[in-house]
């Protein structure tokens, strides 16, 4: 159907192909369709403006929809410019008539003109992958913060930056940390990402991973999942880390551990993880050998000095699609995947369908559970409820056909106690 929606997308004809796929990953979503039947029902967001600045994917759109279904008027831009599916973009436009802003490949301004026009929708709540709407919203919208009942994120370094907004008493309103669901960061972030990134990373390359030297920088639980992948293809996995306790966790599951200065002597092919700045800097990049290919799979392109490796390049080309390579003064070649952005969702799809289907469950309920507490809700950064999290591993089991015990009533009531003893 024509929309009435304003719009920036690359081009409307591919809405077909958008719908198509969109109606593909649905097939993979079953916990967030049976969220959506129910908004449809109940319309519990009847009446409120959401923006959402996340990854416009399949995925994206069938929680976009859900979030209509419920009554929300949606608006949604890109959360970086290289994780757009220009389908998608389209469809979510053309098909089911809601604003878009977001176009692959799209410059920092216009990136940044898009995040202007989603928040000139007024929101009442918002939903952010990376905190660059609510960014915006603290610094050139400040105007707007009353009218916010709440926000959601998605992301690790969202939720960095919103939790040292709270600690200096500066957060706008509140916000739900869809992140520390377990239902996302076991299983978006581990399993999710583990499994994308290796996929972003092969795809751009086409490099075989059995007997490579693989890097990964940070072993939290996007790191554990790249790590458990690459080793599973045959790499020799090397980690680097700051967390003394995460480090003899990594070293325990059988991997190899070091700092990255020596690490950049021997690897092969670089992945970091930590939503840290210039993890590899100018002293590794000087150090790594002929060939080695640089990928992140955190939120933004800081984690890799980029600047640092064009200043010591002489020489740079395309290599492929998505693989710039920078030729140093001594002859070496270094290969930098995707502007650094996040290999996974630039050069790939980004995560399965069925993975994303918890996380934008937990997106979806956060939005519900936000306009529910209004009246109670802090200027704070608050987990996902507890009863929200078991609900959808409840719900997830139930759609994949598995089945777990239940505690007898003898049972429950020995865990419950303290007089009964061995």
């Amino acid at each position: 159907m024509a929309t009435t929606k304003r719009h920036d997308v690359k081009d409307l004809a591919l809405a077909p192909e958008g719908k198509r796929r969109i109606e593909w990953a649905d097939r993979q979503m079953p916990v967030l369709a049976e969220i959506r039947e129910r908004f449809e029902r109940e319309q519990p967001l009847a009446g409120f403006r959401v923006a959402a600045c996340l990854h416009v994917t399949t995925e994206t759109a069938n929680l976009m929809r859900t979030l209509q279904a419920g009554g929300a008027d949606v608006v949604i831009c890109a959360s970086n410019p290289l994780s757009t599916q220009d389908d998608v973009a389209a469809a979510l436009v053309e098909e089911y008539d809601i604003s878009c802003f977001a176009i692959k490949g799209e410059d920092n301004d216009t990136y940044y003109s898009h995040i202007e026009a989603a928040v000139d929708h007024k929101p009442h709540l918002t939903m952010d992958d990376g905190a660059d709407v609510i960014g915006v919203l603290h610094s050139a919208r400040r105007e707007q913060l009353g009218d916010i009942i709440a926000g959601t994120e998605e992301t690790t370094t969202g939720v960095i930056r919103l939790k040292a907004l709270e600690a200096e008493g500066k957060l706008g309103f509140p916000i739900i940390a869809v992140n520390e669901a377990k239902t996302k960061h076991l299983f978006d972030n581990r399993y999710g990402t583990g499994q994308s990134t290796i996929d972003g990373i092969i795809r751009a390359t086409n490099v075989l991973l059995a007997g490579k030297r693989f890097v990964v920088s940070g072993y939290g639980w996007v790191g554990r999942g790249v790590a458990m992948r690459a080793k599973g293809l045959g790499a020799h996995v090397i980690v680097t880390e700051v967390d003394p306790m995460v480090a003899l966790e990594a070293l325990m599951d059988g991997f190899e551990l070091m700092p990255m200065a020596q690490a950049a002597e021997v690897g092969d092919i670089f992945c970091t993880a930590t939503g840290d700045k210039h993890v590899i800097a100018r002293e590794h990049l000087e150090k790594m050998k002929d060939g080695a290919i640089l990928a992140n799979t955190g939120h933004f392109n800081v984690e890799i000095d980029i600047p640092a490796l064009r200043a010591l390049a002489v020489e740079t080309r395309e290599a492929r699609q998505f693989v710039e390579e920078f030729t140093l003064a001594d002859g070496r070649r270094l290969y930098l995947l995707a502007e650094g952005r996040l290999v996974n969702i630039s050069a790939a799809e980004g995560h399965p369908a069925i993975v994303m289907d918890m996380s934008f469950a937990n997106q979806a309920l956060a939005a519900e559970y936000a306009v529910q507490n209004a009246a109670s809700l802090e200027r704070k950064v608050y987990p996902v409820p507890a009863e929200i999290d078991n609900e959808i591993a409840r719900l997830k089991l139930a759609t994949m056909g598995a089945q777990i015990d239940q505690l007898s009533e003898e049972q429950a009531k020995y865990l419950a106690s303290w007089d009964e003893g061995t």
